[in-house]
């Protein structure tokens, strides 16, 4: 298939995009097959749609890059079976994504009330990507959609009829439900290994590994920054669960052992 036959498949695809996942996995297998041929051809094309597109077309296409990215690091994890030519150091679609990022969500939250339907979902997919390191944390950060995007008085031209947003209700169930399985899911880890990593209470990697960081140091800074410091609460719940584990017909006052 020569490169403009890729592209118009591509753009018929894409056009098709909705939120099931069936769909969305379709137009991901498509992209990444055609990644080394012409990716960067394939991913100017999303951009096009997700400027034209409708406000509902807009959001299935920020779910479709929320996988792309994830299947790009798995595939970025597999080199060998992700053909010839790419760049060792090469994130597949995800470096587009980060360079084009406050572009993309620009076109899928435009300002005034036309694009308060998919604000909330732009920002909890960009709060993912922020946890899980998938993109840098300060590019999310500068590409946040700001807090109100009501400052232009809306008109009549930017209602959605009546079908369209019964179709974005059941688009948007189908939506959170994939967001609620995989909301405590931990990103794999990016660079291949050849053995099972060894288990540690200390990270195995520090702040410039970027990209490389593991699994377990994403999990264990997440972890770290959200238990607080031991305290009297600490203590009398662990001699509740000691109490529970190992249960006394005696008080613990009587029970102790007398070393006199």
């Amino acid at each position: 298939m020569d490169p403009f036959e890729v592209r118009m498949q591509f753009l018929s695809l894409i056009r098709k995009l909705n939120a099931s996942q069936q769909s969305i996995q379709k137009v991901v297998g498509f992209a990444l097959k055609f990644f080394s041929q012409c990716g960067e051809d394939l991913w100017d094309c999303i951009v096009e749609e997700c400027q034209k597109g409708s406000i509902n077309n807009r959001i299935n296409i920020l779910y479709f890059l929320d996988s792309l990215c994830e299947a790009s690091l798995l595939a970025k994890s597999h080199p060998r079976a992700t053909g010839q030519g790419l760049k060792p150091d090469s994130s597949f679609y995800v470096d587009y994504i980060s360079r084009d990022l406050s572009k993309i969500v620009g076109y899928v939250v435009p300002e005034g009330r036309i694009g308060l339907p998919n604000l909330m979902s732009t920002k909890q997919i960009l709060e993912d990507w922020r946890s899980k390191r998938v993109i840098d944390p300060q590019k999310v950060d500068d590409a946040l959609p700001p807090p109100s995007p009501l400052a232009h008085a809306p008109s009549r031209q930017e209602a959605l009829p009546r079908d369209e947003i019964f179709k974005r209700i059941e688009a948007d169930r189908e939506r959170h439900k994939r967001l609620r399985e995989r909301r405590w899911v931990q990103p794999a880890t990016h660079a291949p290994t050849h053995a099972a990593p060894l288990a540690s209470f200390m990270p195995l990697t520090d702040d410039a590994d970027g990209a490389e960081e593991l699994t377990f140091d994403i999990e264990f800074e997440n972890e770290w920054e959200t238990t607080s410091d031991w305290n009297e609460d600490d203590d009398e719940a662990v001699a509740e669960e000691n109490d529970l584990c190992y249960p006394k017909s005696t008080s613990r006052t009587d029970a102790l052992m007398d070393i006199s």
